[in-house]
């Protein structure tokens, strides 16, 4: 059971830093929407800096599929890390019904002992 906390810990991890890419590519879209605001605008100010808004363009774009991969593989991951998880889990339930058909064998064949044992000392005087 402790490997079954260990990999849904694991699980847990991985589905924290996708949520951590996420966030950067909401915040990555956000710059970029208002950088193409500023492109946009009729402001004189904005017009002088076009060609340094269209390199952060540029780079938010790189950015944000650099993020997208990144988060493709943290997907895969938390898939991966799921799987492993609920096969332990499952292994472990296994496990502990094998201990407990054992256990219970063990007692059956304790209590035919003291039956026999019992019925034997019956007979013996």
């Amino acid at each position: 059971m402790r490997l079954v906390k260990v990999q849904r810990h694991l699980e847990h991890m991985a589905e924290n830093e996708l949520a951590a890419t996420t966030r950067a590519r909401a915040e990555v879209a956000e710059d970029l929407d208002a950088v193409v605001a500023a492109i946009g605008s009729v402001d004189s100010i904005h017009q002088l800096f076009a060609s340094l808004y269209s390199g952060q363009i540029s780079r938010l774009t790189a950015k944000d599929q650099h993020l997208q991969n990144v988060q493709q593989i943290q997907e895969q991951k938390i898939l991966r890390e799921k799987a492993k998880a609920d096969r332990l889990a499952e292994k472990a339930h296994e496990a502990r019904e094998a201990e407990d058909g054992e256990a219970q064998e063990k007692s059956i064949y304790e209590l035919i002992d003291i039956h026999l044992a019992l019925r034997g000392a019956t007979r013996d005087p």
